[in-house]
């Protein structure tokens, strides 16, 4: 177990070295990344710590697609940009840490299903968000089916959702070839796993968490600083950021894999 610790501490500070490098991870964000990825490489296993760098690569290069054309939105909606900072870093992989810790120490078949569901939940929703932005058609609120501005918490589209599904699948895919069993169960698993769970982060951007209104420009957004000026409060909890959003959806993602692991599997 040392030694293995050992690796995935120098294999997790190579890759968040390399982030920090290439602008990915802020300072925070990669000292955080470290920590993360020693605790899910070190306990989890070769297996649990090629699925959180696939998700993590994945994203940082979809984070830098067609970067120009949606960083009007980025700027004008969300709090925090491509750069994570160890809020980021927590919310998408902190659940994951936590299942791989209890895994090396209370070994379980279901911690598998429970970490793939919150790997396949961060990125479908990553990938719903960095490439959804660039669908032509206008998102709706997942809570009443009405049209919302490109980038509103709460807002679906066909093509996003589409997206989210396949990165689920893609990280349920991976764990079966990487010599898993069940090859079509974890890739099912995946994909509903990964889309329940980046559907319930809609929800819960569109109903509890904190979204303010700029008097400026009269535009909704994340940021408590908008056009100069303070925002204020419109709808949600004070406390519920979109780093809380992201690690409840991850939980309700695994939560829900492991429903569909104990139905198609056990």
């Amino acid at each position: 177990m040392v030694n293995q610790l050992v690796l995935a501490f120098l294999l997790s500070g190579l890759i968040a070295a390399l982030a920090y490098w290439r602008g990915s991870l802020a300072l925070s964000g990669a000292v955080t990344a470290l920590l993360v990825g020693t605790v899910i490489f070190g306990f989890g296993g070769w297996v649990w710590g090629v699925l959180l760098a696939l998700f993590f690569i994945s994203s940082s290069l979809l984070s830098h697609y067609k970067e120009r054309e949606k960083q009007a939105v980025a700027e004008e909606k969300f709090d925090k940009g491509h750069r994570r900072d160890w809020g980021q870093v927590l919310a998408n992989g902190g659940a994951g840490a936590v299942v791989a810790l209890l895994h090396g120490l209370f070994p379980s078949p279901l911690w598998l299903p429970l970490f793939l569901g919150t790997m396949a939940t961060v990125t479908a929703d990553t990938w719903a968000t960095e490439l959804g932005t660039l669908s032509k058609r206008p998102p709706r609120l997942i809570t009443t089916g009405r049209v919302v501005p490109v980038g509103t918490s709460g807002g679906i589209s066909a093509f996003g959702t589409a997206v989210s599904f396949t990165g689920g699948l893609l990280i349920g895919l991976t764990a079966g070839l990487l010599g898993q069993n069940n090859l079509v169960a974890l890739t099912v698993i995946g994909g509903i796993g990964g889309l329940a769970g980046s559907l319930s982060d809609s929800f819960l951007g569109a109903t509890v968490q904190q979204i303010y209104y700029c008097d400026i420009c009269g535009k909704e957004t994340e940021k408590k600083i908008h056009c100069g000026q303070p925002t204020r409060p419109l709808r949600g909890w004070r406390w519920m950021n979109n780093d809380i959003v992201n690690f409840l959806s991850s939980v309700l993602g695994g939560v829900t894999a492991v429903l569909v692991y104990t139905l198609i599997v056990t």
